[in-house]
């Protein structure tokens, strides 16, 4: 059993987390936490210009929002939401956090078998992941 779990948070059409909790609390040990994250990518220095002031912690804090609506069933959960290249950025907080399990879906639908992120991640985590199809 694992007792720092963390479960990333991809927002994109038709995604739902619940298989991603479900195996994460079937992994947990008694009094885990469960840490949700979702990665912003950076915005691309040209397009910077077009966007509204504001609109990038506007962005934030609704995503942090609805981690913590998806996070209200587990006993112990955290919610971060961080910046960078999703691969990168997700092991790179999983090291820092002392995350002892990460449980990923691949979200891919083609015929991919895993896509970019899920293998960056499963190549190089220096702990348990658990890759959902």
């Amino acid at each position: 059993m694992y007792t720092r779990i963390l479960v990333p948070v991809a927002y994109e059409p038709g995604y739902d987390i619940s298989r991603e909790l479900q195996i994460a609390r079937a992994l947990s040990a008694r009094d885990a936490v469960v840490l949700l994250v979702h990665v912003m990518e950076k915005v691309p220095f040209y397009a910077i210009d077009y966007m509204p002031e504001g609109w990038r912690d506007e962005l934030r804090e609704a995503i942090r929002e609805d981690l913590a609506r998806q996070a209200a069933g587990l006993d112990q959960a955290h919610v971060a939401v961080i910046e960078g290249e999703p691969g990168g950025a997700l092991l790179d907080f999983a090291q820092a956090e002392g995350v002892d399990c990460i449980v990923l879906a691949s979200h891919r639908s083609d015929r991919t078998l895993v896509g970019a992120t899920a293998t960056r991640v499963a190549r190089h985590a220096t702990c348990a992941v658990h890759l959902l199809r």
